[in-house]
């Protein structure tokens, strides 16, 4: 079985209150990566973070395009995962630590730490890894499913069934994130194995877009159809500004190719 290939866009966003992205992403259709990121510390530091994230993402997942499960891995390999699933999971740990080297060589940038989600796709299908509260999503006929669980503490909240989700989005604490990928100990990376299905769309995105916009009206405007993806990229970043535009806002829409 071939690579899932995808049709993809991507668009990114300061929103109306910030004066700077601090937002990532990486669009790499010839290794089937795809990363959006959400740097946090404040101006300077949050962008260096995410971007520094994508970047170590990246170089792995490049670096181990060829790769078999019997090469040498920084990290134990975990024969319960897929190669995939492992490649993200040590790729997304190398980030962590490339972030501490980062702060050790820089004073003015500790305490800064990013999100990020990631697709990854293999000869067994794809794989999502995630750590903090970017989410990924799959728009299967006409349902949208989130794929990732948010490491943030009012997203605990409502799975525990202390919170609605309407609550959630009002909570001064919405933006607290649990995990990270900090520069701290190695992050615990939840991955998640999915099997993409022809014309099915999957989106990556920041807690600009979701914070703000429900699910119901992601769902309409991922799913309406005959719009290039370019444009349902644009789209939800103006439902998200329309909304407040509290936060930096990334969107990346991948459409599963026909096999």
């Amino acid at each position: 079985m071939g690579r899932t290939t995808f049709t993809w866009a991507v668009s990114s966003d300061p929103g109306l209150r910030r004066s700077s992205n601090e937002d990532s992403y990486c669009t790499r259709p010839d290794l089937g990566l795809y990363i959006v990121a959400d740097g946090m510390g404040g101006h300077v530091a949050g962008e260096v973070a995410s971007r520094v994230a994508v970047e170590a993402i990246e170089i792995f997942i490049q670096e181990t395009a060829g790769a078999d499960k019997n090469r040498t891995w920084p990290f134990p390999f975990e024969p319960a995962l897929s190669l995939e699933a492992n490649r993200l999971k040590a790729a997304f740990r190398l980030a962590n630590r490339r972030i501490a080297s980062t702060i050790a060589d820089s004073h003015d940038l500790r305490g800064m730490a990013t999100t990020a989600s990631s697709l990854l796709t293999g000869p067994d299908g794809a794989c999502v890894a995630h750590v903090g509260d970017s989410r990924v999503y799959v728009l299967r006929g006409g349902h949208l499913q989130q794929i990732t669980n948010d490491h943030s503490w009012v997203e605990e909240q409502v799975r525990a069934g202390t919170m609605t989700a309407t609550a959630a989005r009002q909570h001064p604490w919405r933006n607290v994130v649990t995990r990270a990928l900090s520069g701290g100990e190695d992050p615990e990376v939840d991955v998640t194995q999915v099997q993409p299905v022809q014309s099915e769309r999957y989106l990556l995105c920041s807690d600009g877009l979701f914070s703000v916009v429900p699910d119901e009206q992601i769902a309409a405007l991922l799913g309406t159809p005959g719009v290039p993806l370019e444009d349902v990229c644009q789209k939800l970043i103006d439902a998200a500004n329309a909304a407040g535009g509290p936060d930096n806002i990334t969107a990346l829409v991948l459409e599963v190719n026909a096999p």
